[in-house]
């Protein structure tokens, strides 16, 4: 019999605990293999924007970045689910000028910016948003100049495309299976399947790439120092991959999908692991993710970075904190 969804956050209304999140949690060692385990391994899963680092694997070992000169802030972008803030929206119009392309080139969509200072002053100047805004658009631009490289056709999305095909190809590399399908995301690129197992043993493998000296592992290391390096970039302010990066006491990289998921590298430790929670909510992988970085001892559970996911307060219309959100037990002790 299949192991049930664990509980792994807690929504608490003054002293009664008024919902529960469940879901699935793998941490994976160096070689592979499952550290520890809440919920299912074996569940098949949608990574979403999670998976974004893996579909920016062939941008390198193809040899496309280093033939564009693409900067360590634009790998960083490549793998981001970023704001759409003015620093993530010209970054992306400049890469797309660089090689002679525009937003219009791009095939994620429009998306309102999640900055609320920019969106406050389009809203004020009657300016609608556009293709860089959207948190994708760094991906996407990663995607385009990859299908430069590769002489594709403009239609980079499709999932038989030679960039998409790449992407596979490297997304069953690192998480050691079979693919068995994919979905279409978002920003209407395939997100492939697989199951919680594979895509940690996919961050593990991301966080010992530095050991090995494979094209494949050289991009990976490239891509987690990218990360940590620039974790503006990879999200923006006041999002947990962006503040948790921060707050950590040794280099990690981590990274959110949509649909409750999250991962994490942690290079230091050659440990990567991956977040599931059932419902999807964002709440409840953010607050797990905390957890087990307390857990591991990458963060301080008194910095208020980490709190503000770890613990947030849930506060009413008045401004009275009326709960609080709390990680599961076991996944603290």
């Amino acid at each position: 019999m299949r192991p049930m969804p664990a509980p792994l956050a807690e929504i608490w209304r003054g002293p009664f605990a008024e919902s529960l999140h469940h879901g699935h949690v793998v941490v994976c060692g160096s070689d592979g293999d499952i550290i520890e385990s809440w919920g299912d391994p074996q569940a098949v899963v949608l990574p979403r924007s999670s998976a974004k680092m893996i579909q920016a694997l062939p941008l390198i070992t193809s040899g496309a970045a280093d033939a564009r000169g693409l900067s360590v802030r634009q790998l960083a972008l490549a793998c981001a689910s970023h704001q759409g803030a003015t620093v993530h929206v010209q970054a992306v119009k400049s890469w797309l000028g660089d090689l002679g392309l525009s937003e219009t080139d791009l095939r994620c969509g429009p998306e309102i910016t999640r900055d609320p200072d920019l969106a406050r002053a389009m809203i004020l100047s009657g300016t609608s948003p556009c293709q860089a805004h959207n948190n994708c658009s760094g991906k996407h631009s990663g995607f385009l100049t990859l299908n430069r490289h590769l002489g594709g056709h403009g239609d980079y999305v499709e999932p038989d495309h030679p960039v998409q095909r790449a992407c596979l190809e490297a997304f069953e590399t690192v998480t050691g299976q079979s693919s068995p399908g994919y979905g279409i995301d978002g920003c209407s690129a395939p997100n492939f399947a697989t199951t919680m197992h594979g895509m940690a043993r996919a961050m593990a493998f991301f966080a010992t790439a530095a050991d090995r000296q494979d094209s494949l592992s050289r991009a990976a290391a490239r891509l987690v120092a990218a990360m940590y390096g620039h974790p503006d970039m990879v999200a923006g302010e006041g999002r947990a991959c962006t503040l948790l990066m921060r707050a950590a006491l040794e280099p990690v990289a981590l990274k959110t999908g949509a649909e409750g998921y999250f991962v994490a590298m942690l290079p230091s430790r050659g440990i990567g692991l991956a977040i599931k929670v059932q419902d999807g909510a964002t709440r409840a992988s953010e607050c797990a993710l905390a957890a087990l970085l307390v857990r591991l001892g990458v963060v301080n559970a008194q910095d208020p970075a980490v709190v503000r996911f770890l613990n947030p307060e849930i506060v009413n219309r008045r401004g009275m904190v009326t709960g609080q959100i709390r990680p599961a037990a076991d996944l603290m002790h």
